[in-house]
C-alpha cells in the first residue's frame, strides 16, 4: 500500500537527469516509510534496488556481525558468494563490484547508524568509498538512510567530508490526512468523519500503523485491538522503537517526553518537571527528539513585537506518541492482565477529552492543509504553530493554532465535540482579547471543527473562517 510523497518521487526523479552518480541522505521516524519510498521510486524508474540494512543494536551485536550481515544480504541480491568482509572498505568494495552501468542502480544502506555504530572509522570508510568507487558509476543513486538522525546528521549530513557530495538531504515526514485517508480506499467514503479523524489522531500519519487498522471494523474497535490487548502492534511498538532509535540514552529522552506528555514546555519547564539542571544536555535531547519527529519545538513570532518569541516551546507532536504516553501506558499492568479484552474504550473516563486533544494535534500537523481553507495559498506566512501566553491576573492565554502574516494574526480554534454552541466564540473572543498585537497587526478567526455546528455559531459570523475536518481529506 503505498500512497502519497509525489514531491520526494519528483525530486529523487529529478536526479536520473544528472550525468554524474548522486548520494541522498534520508531521516524519519521509524514506521515511517523511508525505505519503502526508495523501494517504489526504483520499481516506477526501471532501478535495480539494492537494499542492505543494519542489524538492530545490541550488546552483543558487534561490528563484525554487521559485516557478515552486510555480506550476507549483498550475496542474496547479486551472485556473489556469501562472504566475510574483512573491513568496511572491503564491504562497501564488494557492493561496488554489483553495480553495473547498463541502467540506473539505487544502492540504499539503511539504518545506516546501526551498521557502523560499532566502527570509529566507518564514515570516513564510506567517504573514501564514494570517491575512489561509487561516484565513477554514472547511473547509481546511494541512498544513507537512517531512524537515529543524530547520527546520520553529525557523521555525514554534517561531516566535513560529504561536504559538496549530496545531491538531496529530506527529513521524511508523516503522510498529511489527506493522503492517509486513502488507506481505507473505497470504504472511506463510507466512512464517518469522525471515525477517520479518531483513527488519525490515534495512529498520525505514519503508514505502517495505518495498515494495522482493518476498514470493515468500527474506530473503537480497531483502537482497542492494536493498542489495549497484549498482542496488539501498538501496545509494544512504542518501546520497540524508542529503545532502537536511542539505544542507551533511550531512557532519559523517554522521561523528557513523559515531561511533555500533560502540554507544551520550554527547557527550563521540562528541566524543573525532572527535578534537573537545564544544561547543553537537555537542550541537545530535546533537539535530538524533535529531529527524530517524536516532539515539534515551536518558537514562532511575539503578535506584539513581530520578534521571535523569547521562549522556544516543545510539545509532543507524533499522534501515537502522545497517545500512548497519556493513555496506554498508565493502562499497561491492566492490559496485560487481559481486562481490555472486551471494555468498550468509549466507556472509559475522559475518553472524549483525550480524543479531543488528539485531535487538535492532528490538526496542527496538518497545517499545511489549513492554509488554503483560510485564504492563505501563495501568501508569506511569518509563523505558525500552537501559542502559549503566560502572564498573571487572566492575562494568559493558549490559542490551538497562531498563523502570521506581515499584516494579520489567524487565531484558529481547534474543536472535536457531538455539539458546537456559543460558548466556543466566547471561548476564542476572550482569547483574541488577551492577545497583545502590534500596530497595524489585523486578527482573523477560524474555527476548525468536528461535530454538529449550532446554527447561532453560522449566524453570528464572529469567525472569519468556518473548516468543517472532511476539508482537510482533500
Amino acid at each position: 500500500m503505498f500512497f502519497g510523497r509525489d514531491y520526494y518521487l519528483d525530486r529523487l526523479a529529478e536526479l536520473l537527469s544528472k550525468p554524474t552518480a548522486s548520494v541522498v541522505t534520508c531521516r524519519g521516524r521509524r514506521r515511517v516509510g523511508k525505505s519503502t519510498l526508495f523501494e517504489e521510486f526504483a520499481r516506477r524508474n526501471g532501478c535495480r534496488f539494492l537494499k542492505i540494512e543494519g542489524l538492530t543494536p545490541g550488546r552483543r551485536i558487534r561490528d563484525v556481525d554487521q559485516r557478515v550481515a552486510f555480506g550476507q544480504q549483498l550475496a542474496r541480491q547479486s551472485r556473489l558468494p556469501e562472504v566475510v568482509p574483512a573491513n568496511w572498505p572491503q564491504a562497501f568494495q564488494l557492493a561496488d563490484s554489483v553495480i553495473t552501468d547498463d541502467g540506473w542502480t539505487l544502492l540504499l544502506l539503511d539504518e545506516i547508524s546501526w551498521m557502523g555504530a560499532k566502527s570509529r572509522t566507518f564514515a570516513a570508510d564510506l567517504k573514501v568509498a564514494w570517491d575512489n568507487l561509487f561516484r565513477k558509476h554514472d547511473r547509481l543513486i546511494l541512498v544513507l538512510c537512517g531512524s537515529v538522525s543524530s547520527w546520520l546528521t553529525d557523521n555525514i549530513v554534517k561531516s566535513t567530508g560529504f561536504v559538496g557530495r549530496r545531491s538531496l538531504d529530506f527529513v521524511l515526514p508523516e503522510l498529511p490526512v489527506s493522503d492517509a485517508v486513502k488507506f481505507w480506499g473505497e470504504a472511506a467514503a463510507r466512512r464517518s468523519t469522525r471515525e477517520i479523524l479518531d483513527t488519525l489522531a490515534v495512529t498520525g500519519g505514519v503508514p505502517r500503523y495505518l495498515e494495522e487498522m482493518n476498514p470493515a471494523l468500527a474506530v473503537d474497535e480497531n483502537i482497542r485491538r492494536t493498542c489495549f490487548l497484549p498482542d496488539g502492534y501498538l501496545f509494544a511498538d512504542f518501546e520497540n522503537i524508542f529503545d532502537r532509535v536511542f539505544g542507551r540514552q533511550a531512557r532519559r529522552k523517554r522521561q523528557i517526553l513523559g515531561a511533555l506528555a500533560d502540554g507544551p514546555k520550554s527547557v527550563s519547564e521540562v528541566a524543573d518537571a525532572l527535578r534537573i539542571e537545564r544544561n547543553g544536555t537537555l537542550s541537545a535531547d530535546l533537539g535530538e527528539l524533535d529531529t527524530a519527529g517524536f516532539v515539534a519545538a515551536d518558537r514562532g513570532l511575539n503578535p506584539a513585537t513581530g520578534e521571535p518569541a523569547l521562549q522556544t516551546r516543545y510539545r509532543i507532536k507524533d499522534c501515537y506518541t502522545r497517545f500512548y504516553l497519556r493513555y496506554v501506558l498508565p493502562e499497561r499492568e491492566r492490559i496485560e492482565k487481559g481486562l481490555f479484552d472486551a471494555a468498550p474504550l468509549s466507556s472509559l473516563s475522559g475518553w472524549e477529552t483525550l480524543l479531543g486533544l488528539q485531535f487538535e494535534t492532528l490538526v496542527a500537523n496538518n497545517f499545511k492543509s489549513l492554509l488554503p481553507r483560510l485564504g492563505l495559498s501563495g501568501v508569506n506566512i511569518l509563523s505558525v504553530g500552537p501559542w502559549i501566553q503566560r502572564g498573571g491576573r487572566g492575562s494568559g492565554c493558549q490559542i490551538d493554532l497562531l498563523v502570521q502574516t506581515e499584516s494579520s494574526a489567524y487565531v484558529v480554534e481547534i474543536k472535536r465535540r457531538r455539539e458546537i454552541g456559543a460558548d466556543a466564540i466566547d471561548e476564542v473572543r476572550e482569547k483574541v482579547s488577551r492577545l497583545p498585537l502590534r500596530r497595524g497587526l489585523s486578527v482573523r478567526t477560524a474555527l476548525v471543527y468536528d461535530g454538529e455546528l449550532a446554527p447561532s455559531v453560522v449566524r453570528c459570523g464572529w469567525f472569519d473562517f468556518l473548516v468543517p475536518a472532511e476539508e482537510l481529506f482533500r
